[in-house]
This record gives structure tokens, C-alpha cells and sequence, in this order.
């Protein structure tokens, strides 16, 4: 029998309470030049001095970007087309922190969005990776590494009695969706507004992450009939999960979601919600597929599903279980997983699945977040900043609300609580543009969305976590 959520104001939507667990550009015929000139400049490590802030360099090189890549980037999200001014390029990352081309410094709450957990450019992880590179960068045929991180992970998870191994958290919600398909011979899934489970085409029916931080509606080139299986709740809402299931009777093969929302800022669910999630889909012979992307190995060792004492019968991770390399994975029970090619009809491949410095940099991260202490300082430092925040937007007059669970959180610029998207709309998300700027200047980094969650990790400081406070306070009193 699955345990409920407990804890003082676990789950119960952010708030503003002290509730622990809870609370210009060049002439684009220019382009070339500019590119040329970026090779020239775009090494920092001679310039040592603290300067004033400056973004000269990062203007040049995205100013090129622009010309050979759509919007300058590879993801949406980082070209601050919802926080303004001018994104940001970066030249190395160590710790908690990272440096950009023009030189400046910045403590980071990004985490290249969850896979540094123990901090960036780590010396035993890199060692590792020396070392493996030294056998190849890929094989595309078994090797040993997959064998021990698999291992790893089916001791960690609750769910996972196999797994299978992709290149990213996309691929991952793409085979855990088929698979969920193929086995319960249905077609109908339900997915929470606001949640995002990478791009495919089923998925981006009222989605988060960059679809939210544009402003976008369902995106353009996906056709009708790939969404319209797809099945769409207010998150923490169980009256409109139980309505899509008696309306589609016998037609839904399962619910996916994130137990923690990340992808429209941070919202966590109420105690009684992912227990009525897991009775409905068992009464109704569906499947329950946690998408741990994003909570995997950060919430606890085991993911939410360990933290709250819920097992689904399908997981999805990513991010941590690479430790910064591009990884992805689905895993469940054997006789669901046994439905993958080769041991069964259900196909899906990958050239690089599997791949050893993927496998190598995951072992590692994983070996050091089973250090007694990782989560309890995770928790110590995260609920540190997110009270000190909420702390000083509410000393400068702001309505603010944030929670946070170990090294997760989120705020937002609304009175609260927030328990779905549509609560998370109702932020300031112009004050939150004004306030990520100053942010910048005061060298903090955080998600360019309002609708992102943040990271803490075990590199991040008693230091830093004051600093980013000060600068905060420093911050909201100007806004």
C-alpha cells in the first residue's frame, strides 16, 4: 500500500509562509566578421580583474549566432525572449558557478536545468571521463559501463525492474508513451496543462517549458491527428482526471506527468493528489507513468516516487543520470519493459544509446549523491535561498510565493498559492524580467523564465547562497 505525502504544508501549493518544505546589433552583413573576430575574443582567462558588467563580447557572438542558427540558439528558452535584453555566452562553468565570454562571474541556479547536482565540471568526474575517452567516445555495440549504471538505477528507483537507455529526456517520453501503448493495446494518454515531456508531437498539447516562457499555443507542424489521442488535466485537479476516464472508458492507457512541476516554475502537488492519481489509474487498469526527468536523483536517490512514497509502473529520466552528458532512460516493471525490442514487438533504437561517457559520467554522479548527507544539505541550503527571497520580496513591499523540495525550487510574483498553471499565469512576469536583469548585473544566474525551475546543488556555498540573498533584497528594493 502506497504511503500518503505527510509533512507540515507538503504539497500544499506555494504560499508566502514560512512553511519549511514549501514556502545593438550589428548589420547582419556583418555576420561573418563578427564570427571571425569571436574565435579571437572569445578567451577570458587572461582577464583576472573584477571589471564593471559588460556584455559586449556575448552581443558579438549571438549577433552572429542569429545568422547561422534559428533565434541564435539551440533551445528556445535561452534567447530571453521573455526576460529581455541580451542573452547570455558562456565560456566555462566550475562549482556553482559560471563565466562568460566577456569575463563576468555568475553563481549559478540553472545547473544546465538539473544535471549538475553536485556541481559543474566535477575533478572525480572528469578524471573518469579522461580516463574512458582514452578506450573511445562511442561504440555503438554493448559495453560494460551500461551494465553498471543500469545496475545503479534499478537499485535506486522503486519502479524500475529494467530499463532502457536513450540520448534524452524527449526520446525517453517518446518510447515511454509508446510502450505504455503497446502494452495496454490503448491509445488515449492524459497529460497535466503546464507539464512539459519534450517535444514530440503528442506532447505539445498545452505544454511548459519553452512553450509557456514563449507564449506559444500548440505548435505549428503538428498535425491534428497526432495530439488527438491526447488527453489534458489541470494539474492537482483529481475531479477532471476522474471526468476524462469515465468519458473515454477503456480507451486510456495511462496518465504521465512530473510529481513536482518544474517546467511551469515550481509547483508541487497537494498530499492528497498523486495518491488519487495512482488509485484511479489501477481501478481503471491504466498505467501510471512518473516523468522523472527533471526530479530523478534530486528530490531523493529514489526520485519523487521514493520521496513520496508512491510507485508508478513507468518512469522517465534524464539529466542527473548523465552527470552533464546527453543521456535519457524509461524503465518499469519487467513484464511491461519485456514489450521492447529486442526481448518483444515494441520497437525503438538509438545510435548513441548507451554510450560510454554518458554511462562513466553517471556512475560518478550517482557514486558521490550516495554520500551519507547529499540530500540533508541539499535541503539545508535550498530552503536557505528560497526564505531568504520570499523573505525579501515581502520586506520590499512585492507580493511574492516559493517552495522548494531539497535541491528544487521556485518562486513567482504573485500573492499565491499556485497549485496548477493557470495560478502560475497570474505571476508578474514583467517584474520577474526587471528583477532576473538586476539579478544578472548583481552576478546570479537564474532560469531566463518565470516558468523554470531552479537548482541548487552540493557545490553551491553558504557563501553563495547569502550573496544571492543580498543581491536579491539589493534588487527588489530598486523594482
Amino acid at each position: 500500500m502506497a504511503s500518503t505525502i505527510t509533512g507540515a504544508g507538503a504539497g500544499l501549493g506555494l504560499s508566502c509562509s514560512t512553511t519549511r518544505k514549501f514556502t545593438q546589433k550589428r548589420n547582419p552583413s556583418s555576420s561573418r566578421l563578427s564570427f571571425c573576430s569571436i574565435k579571437m575574443a572569445v578567451s577570458v582567462g587572461e582577464e583576472k580583474k573584477k571589471k564593471s558588467f559588460t556584455l559586449e563580447k556575448s552581443e558579438e557572438a549571438f549577433s552572429a549566432a542569429k545568422e547561422m542558427m534559428p533565434g541564435g540558439v539551440n533551445s528556445p528558452v535561452r534567447a530571453f525572449k521573455s526576460v529581455g535584453g541580451q542573452p547570455i555566452v558562456f565560456d566555462s562553468v566550475k562549482g556553482s558557478h559560471m563565466r562568460d565570454i566577456d569575463g563576468n562571474d555568475y553563481i549559478d541556479y540553472v545547473g544546465s536545468w538539473g544535471p549538475a547536482i553536485i556541481g559543474h565540471a566535477d575533478d572525480e568526474v572528469l578524471a573518469a571521463l579522461s580516463e574512458t575517452m582514452k578506450k573511445g567516445t562511442s561504440f555503438g555495440a554493448p559495453c560494460l559501463l551500461e551494465n553498471v549504471l543500469a545496475e545503479m538505477v534499478i537499485k535506486a528507483v522503486p519502479s524500475i525492474e529494467m530499463v532502457r537507455f536513450v540520448n534524452s529526456g524527449t526520446e525517453a517520453c517518446m518510447g515511454v508513451l509508446r510502450l505504455a501503448r503497446a502494452y495496454t493495446g490503448r491509445e488515449k494518454i492524459i497529460k497535466f496543462e503546464g507539464c512539459y515531456h519534450g517535444h514530440a508531437d503528442p506532447f505539445l498539447v498545452k505544454a511548459g517549458s519553452g512553450v509557456a516562457t514563449l507564449g506559444l499555443p500548440d505548435s505549428p507542424g503538428v498535425p491534428k491527428a497526432a495530439t488527438y489521442e491526447t488527453l489534458t488535466a489541470p494539474y492537482n485537479d483529481i475531479a477532471a482526471v476522474e471526468n476524462l476516464f469515465e468519458n473515454n472508458k477503456g480507451e486510456i492507457c495511462g496518465i504521465i506527468l512530473e510529481p513536482v512541476v518544474g517546467n511551469a516554475g515550481f509547483i508541487p502537488p497537494k498530499p492528497e493528489f498523486i495518491n488519487a492519481i495512482r488509485r484511479i489509474t489501477e481501478e481503471n487498469n491504466a498505467l501510471l507513468i512518473f516523468d522523472e526527468v527533471m526530479t530523478g536523483f534530486r528530490l531523493a536517490y529514489g526520485g519523487a516516487q521514493e520521496y513520496f512514497g508512491i510507485t508508478p509502473d513507468l518512469t522517465t529520466l534524464g539529466k542527473i543520470i548523465g552527470g552533464g552528458l546527453p543521456v535519457g532512460a524509461y524503465g518499469g516493471r519487467r513484464e511491461i519493459m519485456e514489450m521492447v525490442a529486442p526481448a518483444g514487438p515494441m520497437y525503438q533504437a538509438g545510435t548513441l544509446s548507451g554510450n560510454p561517457l554518458a554511462m562513466t559520467a553517471g556512475i560518478h554522479t550517482l557514486k558521490r549523491l550516495q554520500k551519507p548527507g547529499s540530500y540533508e544539505y541539499l535541503d539545508k541550503i535550498t530552503s536557505e535561498l528560497v526564505q531568504g527571497i520570499i523573505d525579501a520580496g515581502k520586506k520590499t513591499g512585492h507580493a511574492i510565493c516559493g517552495g522548494y523540495i531539497r535541491g528544487m525550487f521556485g518562486f513567482f510574483f504573485t500573492e499565491g498559492p499556485v497549485y496548477n498553471f493557470a495560478d502560475a499565469k497570474k505571476s508578474d512576469t514583467a517584474k520577474f524580467a526587471r528583477f532576473y536583469q538586476g539579478m544578472l548585473r548583481e552576478g546570479v544566474y537564474f532560469a531566463p523564465s518565470q516558468f523554470e525551475a531552479g537548482f541548487t546543488s552540493l557545490a553551491h556555498t553558504a557563501e553563495d547562497i547569502q550573496k544571492t540573498i543580498a543581491a536579491a533584497e539589493n534588487v527588489l528594493r530598486q523594482i
